[in-house]
């Protein structure tokens, strides 16, 4: 019922937004800035840190006497390669995770699991201010998205077909996250925020921010704290083909998980300008993440001639840890206040996470002795990028890019279980007990061109040359293998000025997805007693050949914009689940023959009411899947649709009152589908005074966001309900020092002088 509502929802906004939006009447547009720019990051900002092309600048307070007059930024901005979202007025943003603030992102589906993707694309590279994020690009991505504070970024940017001076990495596109700002207003030394939420169920956040200027350096801090508590219930319903009886047989699983996860967040950064051209920079940064539950398992399978031939009952202990550390060291040289740069940055990232459960098992029937179960499976990451990014420009208005990526990856797992009468007297199974190596190194080299045409047209062609070698260990029963390959990567972007207010957009990029480590695994790792899985050490890079024609439309306040989108995938991943007899099922990664998906995607956001705003999104596509022969799947097709309606409301200067549905459409599997249900959030601001605000916040207010997956082959079904989260309020107080006000947002990285 709630799909329906939302659905309705959408439509009328849609539908009305139009002739509303039209005669409103407009706010001002905000004044130019004259704040000095801050120096841009070296791997994914403009040069002097000024707007992406066709981005606005930020809104900046101007005083005429006693009348104090203030322009609304705008939410949306776009440039050539990409579209950016405001988080401004999220108000889940300003509580809730990571997770709840990209929900609200066109284009962008986050699952229950905390799963990433881009237009049903799961194979999504995450960034934050143009660089890469190794803990946001691995195994450890979904628990840290559900885990990680959001209210620490600005804006979210989408880059669905970015140019070359981008990493290919990721054929869904890039998903770049910017942090809040940290330079202080002219004549002051010391601005920040504090905040701090309480929650229901023992849940609460604490956060905050410093930025300190003195003489040339300015030296900047977060720090954020978070407690949350977590509920999961799991219905199974899984059919076998019994073929001495030549009948489906039945088994049932239920779960409920309980438990609290805690995550602590620190950023040092430091900025020297040894002069007017040449500046320095350094940054160190930790992340720890801690997650328990408890976990009751009941199951029970029928037998051939009627009644149960197999239930036990399980209680279970554990989770996920993680501590997520790394530094960078940049150096930035301007030529000329022109754009003329060169920058060159190191970054050092180093991971170490696990995750494990203890588990006390009791068999009913038949009956037999209880036994226990370890399971402790462990991560080791080490990341060192390189990254060398010259811009010049250039006569009539162009522009060159030039540069260089060295990306090395040292990667070890080590997955271990054991089973024992006692948890004194466990023994190793060597079936699903393996330590896996993986070292990966890429060379990039990528120029990009951008020129205008005539007044109306502007064009930048794009080409990126990667090297990839990579070392396979698997140290349990000594075997090595290797791969390398050179791959290259066109792109090319071109926009048409068709009036003032509109603009035509077209793009065509190619991109690669790499098998994570964990998919090259050949070894079996132990998920739970009905579930295993595996890598594939054979499996091959997906590559995706993307197109996009977009229209876009904005006057004042009012955007419009619509993406027809083709995407053209080789050797797509998917996985695969067999049955392995005695109600265990195994999920490998296989390549697909193909899978294409095609689309429109329509984004508005203006005023139904000079009080009351929308923001919504429709996205419509259907994907055909060519399963290449693999053993239980077969080719198929169809449509989904998902969508996004945001309502903001300010009846007064004071008050600001948000509703957020979101609905996410079927994704079509090689072996069935996956699909979640429609998720509601509620907000409210009231703004005490010019420093302190008051924030209340509801999560999931019909607590029934959930997901169901269905697996169907010839000998055998799965059908898998999952309700996550459950409700969570928060109330809470922000207060904004340093002249009072809300700093002015960063600008977007979406022209990088050195490749994500």
């Amino acid at each position: 019922m709630t799909s329906i509502r939302f659905l309705l929802l959408v439509g009328t906004a849609l539908a009305t937004s139009s002739g509303a939006a039209f005669a409103q009447t407009p706010a001002p547009a905000a004044p130019p800035q004259s704040r000095t720019p801050a120096p841009a990051p070296a791997t994914a900002a403009p040069q002097q840190q000024t707007p992406a092309e066709g981005a606005e600048k930020p809104a900046e307070a101007s005083t005429l006497g006693d009348v104090v007059v203030t322009a609304r930024p705008n939410d949306v901005r776009t440039s050539s390669e990409g579209t950016s979202y405001s988080l401004a007025n999220d108000l889940q943003a300003a509580t809730g995770t990571l997770a709840e603030a990209l929900r609200n992102i066109p284009s962008v589906e986050v699952d229950p699991d905390g799963n990433v993707s881009l237009r049903g694309d799961s194979n999504v590279t995450i960034l934050v201010d143009g660089r890469p994020a190794s803990q946001f690009n691995g195994p450890s991505r979904g628990q840290l998205v559900q885990q990680i504070p959001a209210s620490q970024y600005a804006r979210i940017e989408i880059l669905t077909n970015p140019s070359a001076a981008y990493s290919p990495e990721g054929s869904g596109g890039v998903i770049n996250l910017i942090s809040k700002p940290t330079t202080v207003r002219p004549g002051q030394t010391t601005t920040g925020s504090l905040r701090a939420n309480i929650g229901d169920s023992g849940r609460y956040n604490f956060g905050g921010s410093v930025a300190h200027v003195n003489g040339p350096t300015t030296v900047s801090a977060d720090v954020g704290l978070r407690h949350d508590a977590f509920l999961q219930e799991l219905t199974r319903l899984r059919t076998r083909f019994d073929a001495g009886s030549g009948q489906f047989l039945e088994a049932r699983q239920t779960q409920d998980v309980e438990g609290d996860s805690d995550s602590a967040f620190v950023r040092l950064a430091v900025e020297h300008n040894l002069d007017a051209k040449t500046q320095l920079v350094g940054e160190a940064r930790h992340t720890d993440v801690d997650s328990f539950a408890d976990a009751i398992d009941l199951y029970a399978a029928d037998a051939a001639g009627g009644g149960i031939a197999s239930a036990y009952r399980r209680a279970s202990g554990g989770g996920f840890q993680g501590q997520f550390s790394g530094a960078t060291a940049r150096v930035l040289r301007r030529f000329d206040t022109q754009g003329h740069e060169w920058s060159n940055e190191l970054r050092y990232d180093r991971n170490r996470f696990s995750f494990g459960f203890a588990t006390f098992a009791d068999q009913l029937i038949p009956v037999a002795a209880p036994f226990n179960e370890l399971v402790d499976n462990r991560t080791r990451q080490d990341q060192i990028g390189f990254t060398s990014a010259y811009v010049r420009p250039m006569a009539n208005g162009a522009r060159l890019r030039l540069g260089y990526e060295l990306q090395t990856i040292g990667l070890e797992l080590d997955n271990a279980f054991a089973r024992g009468p006692s948890p004194t007297t466990l023994v190793p199974d060597p079936t699903v007990s393996n330590e896996f190596h993986v070292d990966q190194t890429v060379h990039a080299l990528y120029a990009t061109y951008e020129r205008p045409f005539g007044a109306k047209v502007t064009a930048q062609f794009g080409l990126r040359l990667e090297q990839a070698d990579l070392e396979l260990d698997q140290v349990t029963t000594n075997i090595q293998s290797s791969q390398d390959y050179f791959r290259a990567y066109p792109t090319l972007n071109v926009s048409y000025q068709l009036s003032e207010a509109q603009t035509l957009r077209a793009s065509y990029g190619r991109r690669i997805q790499r098998p994570g480590p964990g998919d090259l695994n050949p070894f079996l790792t132990y998920q739970d007693n009905l579930n295993l899985r595996s890598g594939n050490a054979t499996l091959l890079p997906q590559e995706t050949d993307a197109l996009e024609l977009i229209w876009g439309y904005r006057q004042q306040q009012t955007f419009y914009q619509a993406t027809l989108y083709y995407r053209d995938t080789r050797d797509a991943f998917t996985p695969v689940t067999s049955d392995l007899g005695g109600g265990v099922f195994l999920t490998r990664p296989e390549n697909l023959g193909a899978n294409t998906s095609t689309g429109l995607e329509l984004v508005a956001s203006g005023a139904l009411h000079p009080t009351l705003r929308y923001n919504a999104s429709l996205n419509v596509f259907r994907q055909e899947i060519d399963a290449a022969g693999l053993v239980g799947t077969v080719d198929s097709s169809g449509q989904s649709v998902s969508g996004r309606l945001t309502l903001n409301w300010t009846p007064t200067q004071k008050d600001f009152f948000q509703v957020a549905g979101i609905w996410g459409g079927e994704q079509l599997l090689a072996q069935g589908s996956r699909e979640q249900s429609t998720l509601v959030n509620l907000g409210y601001r009231r703004k005490l005074s010019a420093s302190w605000s008051l924030n209340v916040t509801v999560r999931d207010a019909f607590d029934d966001f959930g997901s169901r997956t269905t697996i169907a082959t010839p000998t055998f079904t799965d059908t898998t309900d999952q309700v996550f989260g459950g409700r969570a309020a928060f109330i809470g107080l922000t207060w904004n020092f340093g002249g009072g006000q809300r700093r002015p947002e960063q600008f977007d990285f979406t022209a990088p002088t050195t490749g994500g």
